[in-house]
């Protein structure tokens, strides 16, 4: 029964029917000559004065052709031996060359063939509908799926190319076969019933797919990243519903991060009227207070529900000292956000003196990094070793490797006080970091980081924040298909909302020991429609209660472990 798909893709392709008219040909043809052999054999043993039976005629003629020739049978005359011969060699060039060949290039190379396109799909089953069509894999997609499958969200990557797509879905991934450009290929993937098309080829890729979707559904919502600004207008007028420049704002994100910015508190998500916020410390009077002598709470209402340091996140206490690399996590009413603003980051300025931030890698990310320092009157000095990416009008840049001491010191890192790193080569940024790290052990790092498996090796190598180019867009398009019922706010830290498990109600917060099994830190609850910041350790938990919950990766993941089938995915509101 396994066999009887590939048997009817197999009879059904036209190609198949070519070669198997040509195989029968063949195969006649060889069935003729045996039989002529067989005739010609009983005339010459008649010749011969001896007499044998038609099976005994083929029998010998199928010997003597496959070489076995097992001499039970053999001719007395010289025209008998002739025979023999002709026989013999013919039977060597149609046994043994072209049959065997014939076999194989008209019949088993093409059955292996449909086997393989049987094995790897080229449509989607009618009943299916709320999944996710991705076209192509690269390192935010891949970061995608693992989200994806994480939220239990079915998924299908379309894949042009036979051989690849049999070696993806060999890896575990779910593909089908089929051209980006025909509208045909989004037919059999049920797109109208899709939640969300996801497009990161290059731009003139991705216009095209939107053209072929829109020709088949208008609603169906497209996420694009546009590699070049100049084709965002382009990229929109097909459709796309969401035109997302990833590597610009990955620039803006790691320049914002810099010391002596002052953009104020950013939001990054709600439960109802709470409001998430970050705010890095580098840009508050904060540094080197305590939590306590910040009177955050006492001037604002705002509570500080978290701190992010240079990959670890730890919950706040009130003489916890506040670093220049810290991030701010605070939550609050909208009202409290703005008089925070008004109060704290008023005072902060730019940086007086003359010691540039470096920027290492003048790409796209590194000019969206110059830019957005440029707009916040940072000054900062570019490096890049191709002349073809910066010119001769750009301003403050330096020609040449950054992995080069020289260089780095033409540039100023003696006195700078933080470095942007932004090749697009993780190995290149792990190793600038380790020797940034070890020239200058109190300067402030900020890296790139292409791959999310980079990210842990990157703070070892001593940067004091990494952002992941592949999980930032990734955790941005989960967000245009769920609004902020997940939000990472910096790498590997993410903000979720649980209901509480049957297991935990009527158990304190403290006695729950969720911080302690999981890492993860209630910082809200909401009962009835209120919402209680910075819960008491003494509130226990209460039926329908719903905890918001901050934590790393890592520790969500222990969460979710720990209290598997006692809590689902809740609406994280925009």
């Amino acid at each position: 029964m396994k066999s009887l798909p590939i048997f009817i893709y197999f009879l059904q392709n036209q190609r198949t029917k070519r070669n198997l008219i040509v195989l029968s040909k063949f195969l006649f043809f060889l069935i003729g000559i045996i039989s002529l052999y067989s005739v010609l054999f009983h005339l010459l043993m008649q010749y011969e004065g001896r007499e044998y039976s038609w099976i005994t005629g083929f029998y010998w003629s199928l010997t003597v052709m496959s070489t076995l020739g097992f001499g039970d049978i053999t001719f007395h005359t010289d025209l008998g031996l002739f025979f023999t011969l002709i026989v013999l060699l013919s039977g060597v060039v149609f046994l043994l060359i072209l049959l065997p060949f014939t076999l194989v290039h008209f019949f088993y190379a093409p059955w292996l063939e449909a086997q393989e396109k049987v094995r790897t799909p080229r449509e989607l089953p009618e009943s299916i509908s709320g999944h996710i069509i991705l076209t192509n894999l690269e390192p935010i997609t891949t970061n995608l799926i693992k989200k994806l499958e994480k939220y239990h969200y079915k998924y299908v990557l379309v894949v042009p190319d036979l051989n690849k797509a049999q070696e993806l879905h060999d890896q575990g991934y779910d593909v089908v076969v089929g051209d980006l450009d025909d509208p045909e290929t989004y037919k059999r993937l049920q797109v109208h019933k899709a939640a969300l098309v996801v497009t990161t080829n290059d731009d003139l890729t991705n216009t095209s797919i939107a053209f072929t979707v829109r020709e088949l559904t208008e609603t169906v919502p497209i996420v694009t990243n546009a590699e070049n600004e100049h084709s965002i207008d382009i990229l929109e007028f097909p459709g796309n519903t969401h035109v997302v420049e990833f590597t610009k704002m990955l620039g803006q994100g790691l320049a914002r991060r810099t010391s002596g910015v002052c953009m104020g508190t950013r939001v990054i998500g709600n439960f109802g009227r709470i409001l998430i916020a970050e705010d890095p410390a580098s840009g508050t009077p904060f540094k080197g207070k305590t939590l306590e002598e910040t009177n955050i709470r006492e001037k604002t209402g705002l509570t500080v529900v978290g701190l992010w340091e240079r990959g670890k996140f730890s919950d706040p206490t009130p003489q916890t000292v506040i670093t220049p690399y810290m991030v701010l996590v605070l939550a609050g009413s909208e009202k409290q956000l703005k008089k925070y603003d008004e109060i704290f980051n008023v005072a902060c300025s730019p940086r007086l003196h003359d010691t540039p931030a470096l920027i290492l890698g003048g790409g796209r990310v590194g000019q969206a990094a110059a830019e957005t320092l440029k707009k916040h009157h940072i000054k900062y000095t570019l490096i890049e070793k191709k002349p073809t990416v910066v010119t001769e009008s750009q301003d403050n840049y330096i020609l040449g490797d950054a992995a080069d001491i020289n260089t780095l010191r033409n540039a100023g890192i003696e006195s700078a006080q933080t470095i942007l790193i932004t090749t697009h080569n993780d190995a290149m940024n792990i190793y600038l970091t380790f020797y940034c790290r070890q020239l200058r052990p109190d300067i402030e790092i900020i890296s790139r980081a292409i791959e999310e498996r980079t990210v842990s090796k990157l703070y070892r190598a001593g940067a004091d924040l990494v952002m992941s180019s592949a999980s930032m867009a990734s955790n941005s398009i989960l967000n245009f298909l769920r609004p902020n019922e997940l939000s990472m706010f910096t790498e590997g830290l993410n903000i979720f909302s649980r209901p509480v498990p049957k297991s935990l109600i009527g158990k304190s917060l403290l006695k729950s020991r969720i911080k302690e099994q999981s890492g993860c830190t209630v910082m809200a609850i909401n009962r009835k429609g209120e919402q209680n910041v910075g819960p008491d350790p003494a509130t226990r938990f209460q039926k329908d209660d719903e905890m918001i919950l901050i934590g790393t990766t890592e520790s969500e993941a222990r969460f979710l472990e720990i209290y598997a089938g006692r809590a689902h995915l809740l609406p994280f509101r925009r």
